[in-house]
Protein backbone atom coordinates (compact mmCIF):
# COMPACT_ATOMS: atom_id res chain seq x y z
CA UNK A 1 0.00 0.00 0.00
CA UNK A 2 1.05 3.52 -0.82
CA UNK A 3 0.60 6.57 1.04
CA UNK A 4 1.39 10.04 -0.74
CA UNK A 5 1.55 13.41 0.80
CA UNK A 6 2.33 16.93 -1.51
CA UNK A 7 2.55 20.30 -0.56
CA UNK A 8 2.94 23.29 -2.85
CA UNK A 9 4.17 25.32 0.19
CA UNK A 10 7.04 27.56 -0.33
CA UNK A 11 9.46 26.43 -0.03
CA UNK A 12 8.08 23.23 -0.60
CA UNK A 13 10.92 20.88 0.81
CA UNK A 14 10.00 22.22 4.01
CA UNK A 15 8.10 19.18 4.14
CA UNK A 16 10.76 17.33 4.84
CA UNK A 17 11.57 18.82 8.22
CA UNK A 18 8.01 18.13 9.62
CA UNK A 19 8.41 14.83 8.46
CA UNK A 20 12.20 14.39 9.93
CA UNK A 21 12.73 12.67 6.66
CA UNK A 22 15.53 13.85 4.37
CA UNK A 23 14.40 14.21 0.69
CA UNK A 24 17.73 12.75 -0.44
CA UNK A 25 17.46 9.72 1.63
CA UNK A 26 15.57 6.48 0.87
CA UNK A 27 14.86 4.77 4.43
CA UNK A 28 13.23 1.93 5.41
CA UNK A 29 12.15 0.53 8.74
CA UNK A 30 11.46 -2.80 10.22
CA UNK A 31 8.32 -3.46 11.49
CA UNK A 32 6.20 -6.45 13.20
CA UNK A 33 4.40 -7.15 10.15
CA UNK A 34 6.93 -6.40 7.62
CA UNK A 35 8.50 -3.39 6.28
CA UNK A 36 7.86 0.36 5.48
CA UNK A 37 9.95 2.55 3.11
CA UNK A 38 9.78 6.65 3.06
CA UNK A 39 10.96 8.57 -0.41
CA UNK A 40 10.37 11.03 -1.90
CA UNK A 41 9.12 11.28 -5.44
CA UNK A 42 9.84 15.03 -5.94
CA UNK A 43 11.30 17.24 -3.86
CA UNK A 44 12.01 21.40 -5.03
CA UNK A 45 10.89 24.38 -3.83
CA UNK A 46 7.97 24.15 -5.77
CA UNK A 47 6.54 20.47 -4.96
CA UNK A 48 7.69 18.10 -2.81
CA UNK A 49 5.81 14.85 -2.48
CA UNK A 50 7.55 12.31 0.18
CA UNK A 51 5.90 8.73 -0.26
CA UNK A 52 5.01 5.94 2.53
CA UNK A 53 5.01 2.13 0.91
CA UNK A 54 4.31 -0.50 3.27
CA UNK A 55 5.57 -4.16 2.20
CA UNK A 56 3.38 -6.67 4.42
CA UNK A 57 4.74 -9.92 5.05
CA UNK A 58 1.73 -12.51 5.71
CA UNK A 59 3.96 -14.73 7.66
CA UNK A 60 5.53 -12.33 9.67
CA UNK A 61 2.15 -11.13 10.78
CA UNK A 62 0.56 -14.56 12.36
CA UNK A 63 4.15 -15.61 13.30
CA UNK A 64 3.86 -16.55 17.03
CA UNK A 65 0.26 -17.06 17.00
CA UNK A 66 -0.90 -20.39 18.82
CA UNK A 67 -3.21 -23.23 17.17
CA UNK A 68 -6.02 -22.15 18.81
CA UNK A 69 -5.87 -19.06 16.33
CA UNK A 70 -9.65 -18.56 14.39
CA UNK A 71 -8.37 -16.98 11.25
CA UNK A 72 -7.30 -20.16 8.96
CA UNK A 73 -6.10 -19.41 5.89
CA UNK A 74 -7.19 -16.03 6.03
CA UNK A 75 -4.17 -15.33 7.82
CA UNK A 76 -2.39 -16.16 4.55
CA UNK A 77 -4.67 -15.24 1.63
CA UNK A 78 -5.94 -11.24 2.28
CA UNK A 79 -5.74 -7.87 0.91
CA UNK A 80 -3.17 -7.05 3.92
CA UNK A 81 -0.14 -6.29 1.21
CA UNK A 82 -2.30 -4.45 -1.03
CA UNK A 83 -4.24 -1.77 0.78
CA UNK A 84 -4.66 0.61 3.51
CA UNK A 85 -5.52 -0.36 7.05
CA UNK A 86 -5.28 -0.07 10.48
CA UNK A 87 -1.64 -1.38 9.48
CA UNK A 88 -1.06 2.20 7.73
CA UNK A 89 -2.11 3.85 11.03
CA UNK A 90 0.54 1.47 12.85
CA UNK A 91 2.99 2.95 10.38
CA UNK A 92 2.18 6.28 10.72
CA UNK A 93 2.39 6.04 14.48
CA UNK A 94 5.75 3.66 14.21
CA UNK A 95 7.66 5.89 10.89
CA UNK A 96 5.97 8.99 10.91
CA UNK A 97 5.31 9.49 14.97
CA UNK A 98 7.29 12.64 15.71
CA UNK A 99 5.37 14.42 12.92
CA UNK A 100 2.10 12.73 14.11
CA UNK A 101 2.65 14.43 17.58
CA UNK A 102 3.56 17.41 15.99
CA UNK A 103 7.07 18.39 17.13
CA UNK A 104 9.73 20.29 14.85
CA UNK A 105 13.03 20.65 16.76
CA UNK A 106 14.71 22.31 13.76
CA UNK A 107 12.09 24.57 12.18
CA UNK A 108 9.33 24.43 14.85
CA UNK A 109 6.99 27.62 13.66
CA UNK A 110 5.98 24.87 10.63
CA UNK A 111 4.18 22.71 12.89
CA UNK A 112 1.55 24.60 13.78
CA UNK A 113 1.08 26.36 10.13
CA UNK A 114 -1.31 25.76 7.97
CA UNK A 115 -0.47 24.49 4.59
CA UNK A 116 -1.66 23.44 1.43
CA UNK A 117 -1.84 19.76 1.53
CA UNK A 118 -2.67 16.37 -0.68
CA UNK A 119 -2.55 12.72 0.46
CA UNK A 120 -3.40 9.74 -2.12
CA UNK A 121 -4.06 6.32 -0.61
CA UNK A 122 -4.05 3.77 -3.06
CA UNK A 123 -5.61 1.60 -2.62
CA UNK A 124 -8.39 1.78 0.45
CA UNK A 125 -10.82 -0.22 1.32
CA UNK A 126 -13.92 1.68 1.43
CA UNK A 127 -16.88 -0.75 3.47
CA UNK A 128 -19.43 1.75 2.74
CA UNK A 129 -19.00 3.41 -0.34
CA UNK A 130 -17.78 6.38 -1.88
CA UNK A 131 -19.78 8.41 0.05
CA UNK A 132 -18.44 7.41 3.35
CA UNK A 133 -15.28 9.04 1.80
CA UNK A 134 -17.00 12.44 1.36
CA UNK A 135 -19.01 11.91 4.89
CA UNK A 136 -15.94 11.59 6.66
CA UNK A 137 -13.58 13.92 5.25
CA UNK A 138 -15.23 16.54 3.92
CA UNK A 139 -16.27 17.84 7.41
CA UNK A 140 -13.01 18.09 8.50
CA UNK A 141 -12.68 20.57 5.49
CA UNK A 142 -10.87 18.14 2.95
CA UNK A 143 -12.07 17.83 -0.70
CA UNK A 144 -12.26 14.47 -1.31
CA UNK A 145 -11.80 12.36 -5.28
CA UNK A 146 -12.28 8.78 -5.40
CA UNK A 147 -11.91 6.52 -8.02
CA UNK A 148 -13.24 2.87 -7.60
CA UNK A 149 -11.18 0.02 -9.28
CA UNK A 150 -13.44 -3.05 -10.72
CA UNK A 151 -12.69 -6.44 -9.30
CA UNK A 152 -10.82 -7.78 -12.61
CA UNK A 153 -10.05 -5.48 -15.92
CA UNK A 154 -10.01 -8.56 -17.22
CA UNK A 155 -13.34 -9.90 -15.96
CA UNK A 156 -15.45 -6.74 -16.00
CA UNK A 157 -18.90 -8.42 -15.45
CA UNK A 158 -17.71 -9.39 -11.90
CA UNK A 159 -18.45 -5.91 -11.39
CA UNK A 160 -16.96 -2.98 -9.00
CA UNK A 161 -15.42 -3.58 -6.26
CA UNK A 162 -15.30 -2.06 -2.36
CA UNK A 163 -11.34 -0.60 -2.97
CA UNK A 164 -10.65 2.75 -3.97
CA UNK A 165 -7.62 4.98 -4.90
CA UNK A 166 -8.73 8.30 -2.93
CA UNK A 167 -7.31 11.62 -2.64
CA UNK A 168 -7.99 13.98 -0.26
CA UNK A 169 -6.97 17.86 -0.27
CA UNK A 170 -6.85 20.72 2.35
CA UNK A 171 -5.45 23.67 4.11
CA UNK A 172 -4.20 22.34 7.30
CA UNK A 173 -1.32 21.38 9.73
CA UNK A 174 0.98 17.88 8.68
CA UNK A 175 0.16 16.90 12.12
CA UNK A 176 -3.61 17.19 12.08
CA UNK A 177 -3.79 15.19 8.01
CA UNK A 178 -2.01 12.67 10.09
CA UNK A 179 -4.04 12.37 12.80
CA UNK A 180 -7.35 12.07 10.57
CA UNK A 181 -5.55 9.53 8.67
CA UNK A 182 -4.06 7.53 11.60
CA UNK A 183 -8.10 7.22 12.62
CA UNK A 184 -9.80 7.09 10.16
CA UNK A 185 -8.04 4.24 8.04
CA UNK A 186 -9.50 1.34 10.21
CA UNK A 187 -12.83 2.88 10.16
CA UNK A 188 -12.89 2.68 6.43
CA UNK A 189 -11.82 -0.98 6.58
CA UNK A 190 -14.22 -1.54 9.30
CA UNK A 191 -11.52 -3.69 10.95
CA UNK A 192 -8.38 -4.14 13.02
CA UNK A 193 -5.75 -6.36 12.67
CA UNK A 194 -4.47 -6.57 16.52
CA UNK A 195 -6.59 -6.89 19.30
CA UNK A 196 -8.61 -4.08 20.48
CA UNK A 197 -9.09 -3.39 24.04
CA UNK A 198 -9.16 -0.30 26.70
CA UNK A 199 -5.67 1.28 25.15
CA UNK A 200 -7.23 1.62 21.72
CA UNK A 201 -10.16 3.72 23.23
CA UNK A 202 -7.36 6.09 24.49
CA UNK A 203 -5.86 5.86 21.84
CA UNK A 204 -8.71 7.17 19.97
CA UNK A 205 -9.82 9.73 22.26
CA UNK A 206 -5.89 11.27 22.47
CA UNK A 207 -5.79 11.39 18.67
CA UNK A 208 -9.20 12.22 18.14
CA UNK A 209 -9.15 15.00 21.17
CA UNK A 210 -10.46 18.48 19.49
CA UNK A 211 -12.26 17.21 16.13
CA UNK A 212 -13.77 13.94 17.06
CA UNK A 213 -16.46 15.34 19.15
CA UNK A 214 -17.90 17.78 16.63
CA UNK A 215 -17.92 15.65 13.74
CA UNK A 216 -20.75 14.51 12.65
CA UNK A 217 -20.13 10.95 12.13
CA UNK A 218 -18.39 10.62 15.85
CA UNK A 219 -20.59 7.18 16.27
CA UNK A 220 -20.44 5.41 13.08
CA UNK A 221 -16.46 6.25 13.29
CA UNK A 222 -15.93 5.25 17.46
CA UNK A 223 -17.81 1.96 16.88
CA UNK A 224 -15.30 1.10 13.89
CA UNK A 225 -12.46 2.15 15.07
CA UNK A 226 -13.09 -0.06 18.33
CA UNK A 227 -14.64 -3.07 16.26
CA UNK A 228 -17.89 -2.58 17.38
CA UNK A 229 -17.29 -3.35 20.71
CA UNK A 230 -20.63 -1.73 22.58
CA UNK A 231 -18.80 -1.90 26.00
CA UNK A 232 -15.74 0.41 24.61
CA UNK A 233 -18.04 1.74 22.03
CA UNK A 234 -20.27 3.41 24.68
CA UNK A 235 -17.68 4.07 27.19
CA UNK A 236 -15.78 6.34 24.31
CA UNK A 237 -19.38 8.09 23.16
CA UNK A 238 -20.20 9.29 26.37
CA UNK A 239 -16.37 10.33 26.84
CA UNK A 240 -16.71 12.28 23.56
CA UNK A 241 -20.08 13.59 24.46
CA UNK A 242 -18.55 15.53 27.68
CA UNK A 243 -16.10 17.47 25.14
CA UNK A 244 -18.89 18.89 23.05
CA UNK A 245 -17.95 22.76 22.60
CA UNK A 246 -20.01 24.49 25.63
CA UNK A 247 -20.97 27.09 22.58
CA UNK A 248 -23.10 24.21 20.92
CA UNK A 249 -24.58 23.25 23.83
CA UNK A 250 -25.58 26.08 25.03
CA UNK A 251 -27.14 27.85 22.31
CA UNK A 252 -25.00 30.37 21.02
CA UNK A 253 -23.10 28.86 18.23
CA UNK A 254 -23.65 30.86 15.25
CA UNK A 255 -26.60 28.65 13.48
CA UNK A 256 -28.46 28.93 16.86
CA UNK A 257 -28.53 32.16 16.30
CA UNK A 258 -28.98 32.76 13.09
CA UNK A 259 -31.92 30.53 13.17
CA UNK A 260 -33.50 32.63 15.86
CA UNK A 261 -32.66 36.03 14.17
CA UNK A 262 -34.46 34.60 11.47
CA UNK A 263 -37.29 33.67 13.59
CA UNK A 264 -37.87 35.87 15.97
CA UNK A 265 -39.77 38.46 14.10
CA UNK A 266 -42.79 36.02 14.03
CA UNK A 267 -41.97 34.13 17.74
CA UNK A 268 -41.89 31.22 15.90
CA UNK A 269 -40.41 28.73 18.82
CA UNK A 270 -43.27 30.27 21.24
CA UNK A 271 -45.65 29.09 18.45
CA UNK A 272 -43.75 26.10 17.80
CA UNK A 273 -44.16 24.96 21.26
CA UNK A 274 -47.76 26.18 21.94
CA UNK A 275 -48.96 23.78 18.95
CA UNK A 276 -46.62 20.75 20.58
CA UNK A 277 -48.36 21.23 23.72
CA UNK A 278 -51.74 21.59 22.76
CA UNK A 279 -51.42 18.65 20.62
CA UNK A 280 -50.01 16.46 23.75
CA UNK A 281 -53.15 18.02 26.03
CA UNK A 282 -55.51 16.96 22.90
CA UNK A 283 -54.34 13.57 23.30
CA UNK A 284 -55.36 12.91 27.00
CA UNK A 285 -51.38 12.15 27.71
CA UNK A 286 -50.45 11.73 31.35
CA UNK A 287 -47.08 10.59 30.33
CA UNK A 288 -44.83 12.73 27.94
CA UNK A 289 -40.86 12.04 26.73
CA UNK A 290 -39.62 14.67 25.10
CA UNK A 291 -37.14 13.11 22.92
CA UNK A 292 -34.01 15.11 22.10
CA UNK A 293 -34.93 17.85 24.87
CA UNK A 294 -31.77 20.20 24.30
CA UNK A 295 -32.08 23.12 26.86
CA UNK A 296 -35.68 22.06 28.18
CA UNK A 297 -37.54 24.78 26.73
CA UNK A 298 -40.65 22.08 26.00
CA UNK A 299 -40.23 20.30 29.32
CA UNK A 300 -40.83 23.66 30.69
CA UNK A 301 -44.10 24.22 29.49
CA UNK A 302 -44.69 20.39 30.33
CA UNK A 303 -44.35 21.01 33.49
CA UNK A 304 -46.69 24.27 33.82
CA UNK A 305 -49.51 21.88 33.07
CA UNK A 306 -50.47 19.51 35.74
CA UNK A 307 -52.26 17.21 33.16
CA UNK A 308 -48.36 15.92 32.74
CA UNK A 309 -47.60 13.76 35.92
CA UNK A 310 -44.96 12.13 34.52
CA UNK A 311 -42.29 14.02 32.33
CA UNK A 312 -39.02 12.85 30.85
CA UNK A 313 -36.64 14.77 28.89
CA UNK A 314 -33.56 12.81 27.02
CA UNK A 315 -30.88 14.24 25.29
CA UNK A 316 -27.19 12.85 23.70
CA UNK A 317 -25.37 16.04 25.04
CA UNK A 318 -24.86 15.69 28.85
CA UNK A 319 -24.12 19.73 28.96
CA UNK A 320 -27.18 20.51 27.25
CA UNK A 321 -28.94 18.27 30.18
CA UNK A 322 -26.71 20.30 32.67
CA UNK A 323 -28.08 23.53 30.94
CA UNK A 324 -31.89 22.18 30.63
CA UNK A 325 -31.75 21.24 34.87
CA UNK A 326 -30.30 24.87 35.76
CA UNK A 327 -32.94 26.41 33.19
CA UNK A 328 -35.79 24.32 34.85
CA UNK A 329 -34.01 25.17 38.48
CA UNK A 330 -35.12 22.17 39.60
CA UNK A 331 -33.23 22.60 43.39
CA UNK A 332 -35.97 25.28 43.79
CA UNK A 333 -39.16 23.94 42.82
CA UNK A 334 -41.60 22.17 45.50
CA UNK A 335 -40.49 18.44 45.67
CA UNK A 336 -44.25 17.39 44.22
CA UNK A 337 -42.85 19.31 40.65
CA UNK A 338 -39.31 18.11 40.90
CA UNK A 339 -41.10 14.10 41.54
CA UNK A 340 -42.64 14.31 37.92
CA UNK A 341 -39.44 15.30 35.58
CA UNK A 342 -36.59 13.41 35.16
CA UNK A 343 -33.70 13.68 32.58
CA UNK A 344 -31.70 11.34 30.93
CA UNK A 345 -28.66 10.90 28.95
CA UNK A 346 -28.93 8.53 25.96
CA UNK A 347 -29.39 8.41 21.92
CA UNK A 348 -32.11 8.69 19.92
CA UNK A 349 -30.67 6.19 17.68
CA UNK A 350 -30.26 3.49 20.13
CA UNK A 351 -33.09 1.53 21.14
CA UNK A 352 -33.59 2.24 25.06
CA UNK A 353 -35.77 0.68 27.44
CA UNK A 354 -36.02 3.36 29.46
CA UNK A 355 -37.87 5.25 26.23
CA UNK A 356 -41.10 2.49 26.71
CA UNK A 357 -43.86 2.88 28.67
CA UNK A 358 -44.98 6.62 27.75
CA UNK A 359 -48.29 7.44 26.38
CA UNK A 360 -47.11 10.24 24.26
CA UNK A 361 -43.85 11.12 22.81
CA UNK A 362 -42.63 15.20 21.62
CA UNK A 363 -40.03 15.08 19.15
CA UNK A 364 -39.64 18.87 18.30
CA UNK A 365 -37.47 20.39 15.48
CA UNK A 366 -34.76 17.21 15.68
CA UNK A 367 -35.14 15.14 13.03
CA UNK A 368 -33.91 17.56 10.37
CA UNK A 369 -30.20 17.36 12.53
CA UNK A 370 -29.37 13.72 11.64
CA UNK A 371 -28.34 12.61 8.42
CA UNK A 372 -31.10 11.04 6.36
CA UNK A 373 -29.56 7.47 5.99
CA UNK A 374 -29.92 7.69 10.15
CA UNK A 375 -33.56 8.47 10.31
CA UNK A 376 -34.93 4.30 9.64
CA UNK A 377 -32.75 3.88 13.17
CA UNK A 378 -34.88 6.67 14.86
CA UNK A 379 -38.09 5.44 13.08
CA UNK A 380 -37.64 2.10 14.73
CA UNK A 381 -36.53 3.41 18.29
CA UNK A 382 -39.65 5.73 18.21
CA UNK A 383 -42.46 3.71 16.70
CA UNK A 384 -41.45 0.47 17.23
CA UNK A 385 -39.64 -0.08 20.17
CA UNK A 386 -40.64 3.18 22.76
CA UNK A 387 -44.67 3.14 20.49
CA UNK A 388 -46.64 5.52 22.41
CA UNK A 389 -49.83 6.30 22.06
CA UNK A 390 -49.17 9.78 20.64
CA UNK A 391 -46.05 11.35 18.78
CA UNK A 392 -45.67 14.97 18.41
CA UNK A 393 -43.20 15.44 15.69
CA UNK A 394 -41.90 18.91 14.03
CA UNK A 395 -39.72 19.87 11.18
CA UNK A 396 -39.10 23.26 9.08
CA UNK A 397 -40.89 23.60 6.05
CA UNK A 398 -38.14 24.21 3.20
CA UNK A 399 -40.81 25.87 1.24
CA UNK A 400 -41.06 28.70 3.59
CA UNK A 401 -37.50 29.73 2.97
CA UNK A 402 -38.21 31.95 0.47
CA UNK A 403 -39.89 34.51 2.85
CA UNK A 404 -36.68 35.92 4.64
CA UNK A 405 -34.68 37.74 2.90
CA UNK A 406 -31.64 37.89 4.88
CA UNK A 407 -31.11 33.68 3.92
CA UNK A 408 -29.35 32.84 0.94
CA UNK A 409 -31.22 30.72 -1.42
CA UNK A 410 -30.41 26.87 -1.22
CA UNK A 411 -29.04 27.97 2.41
CA UNK A 412 -30.61 25.94 5.55
CA UNK A 413 -31.97 27.62 8.35
CA UNK A 414 -29.86 26.28 11.15
CA UNK A 415 -25.91 25.29 10.44
CA UNK A 416 -26.41 21.75 11.67
CA UNK A 417 -29.14 21.11 9.96
CA UNK A 418 -28.83 17.91 7.30
CA UNK A 419 -31.56 18.36 5.67
CA UNK A 420 -35.08 20.62 5.37
CA UNK A 421 -38.29 18.64 3.58
CA UNK A 422 -40.80 20.22 1.57
CA UNK A 423 -44.36 19.68 2.82
CA UNK A 424 -44.98 17.16 0.03
CA UNK A 425 -41.04 15.19 1.42
CA UNK A 426 -42.43 15.28 5.09
CA UNK A 427 -45.66 13.71 4.17
CA UNK A 428 -44.55 11.10 2.08
CA UNK A 429 -42.17 10.55 4.92
CA UNK A 430 -44.69 10.44 7.38
CA UNK A 431 -47.03 8.23 5.45
CA UNK A 432 -44.55 5.33 4.79
CA UNK A 433 -43.86 5.93 8.69
CA UNK A 434 -47.32 5.58 10.02
CA UNK A 435 -48.23 2.19 7.28
CA UNK A 436 -44.69 0.59 8.69
CA UNK A 437 -45.75 1.06 12.51
CA UNK A 438 -49.51 1.09 12.69
CA UNK A 439 -50.17 4.63 13.56
CA UNK A 440 -52.28 7.34 11.33
CA UNK A 441 -51.01 10.80 11.20
CA UNK A 442 -52.64 14.44 10.80
CA UNK A 443 -50.67 17.52 9.31
CA UNK A 444 -50.79 21.02 10.51
CA UNK A 445 -48.82 24.18 9.93
CA UNK A 446 -47.42 25.85 12.36
CA UNK A 447 -46.97 30.12 12.17
CA UNK A 448 -48.19 32.38 9.82
CA UNK A 449 -49.36 30.42 6.26
CA UNK A 450 -48.34 32.00 2.79
CA UNK A 451 -50.67 30.39 0.24
CA UNK A 452 -48.06 29.38 -1.80
CA UNK A 453 -45.32 28.15 0.17
CA UNK A 454 -47.72 27.33 3.41
CA UNK A 455 -46.50 27.89 7.07
CA UNK A 456 -42.89 27.68 7.89
CA UNK A 457 -42.91 24.77 10.90
CA UNK A 458 -45.07 21.59 9.63
CA UNK A 459 -46.53 19.46 12.47
CA UNK A 460 -47.47 15.47 12.45
CA UNK A 461 -49.29 14.43 15.09
CA UNK A 462 -49.54 10.08 14.86
CA UNK A 463 -51.92 8.29 16.81
CA UNK A 464 -51.56 4.71 17.32
CA UNK A 465 -53.89 2.44 15.48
Amino acid sequence: MLLSITTTHQPAVDLGYLLHKRPGRFQSFDLSFGQAHVFYSEATDDSCTACLLLDINSVDMVRGKGRDSNFGIGQYVNDRAFCASSLLSVAIAQVLGTALGGRCNERPELVSQPIPLTARLDVLPVRGGEQLLHRLFEPLGYEVEATRHPLDDRFPQWGESSYYSATIRGTTTLSQLLTHLYVLMPVFDNAKHYFVGEDELEKLLAKGGGWLAAHPEKEQITRRYLINRPGLYRQALARLVEEEPVAASEGTASGDRHEEKLEKGISLNEQRLGAALAALRASDAKSVIDMGCGEGRMLRELLEDRQFERIVGVDVSSRSLEIAERRLKLDRRPEKQTERIKLLHGSLLYRDARFSGFDAAAVIEVIEHLEPFRLSALERVLFEFARPETVVLTTPNREYNVMWETLPAGQFRHADHRFEWTREEFQDWADQVSRRFGYTVVFLGVGPVDDAVGAPTQMGVFQRD
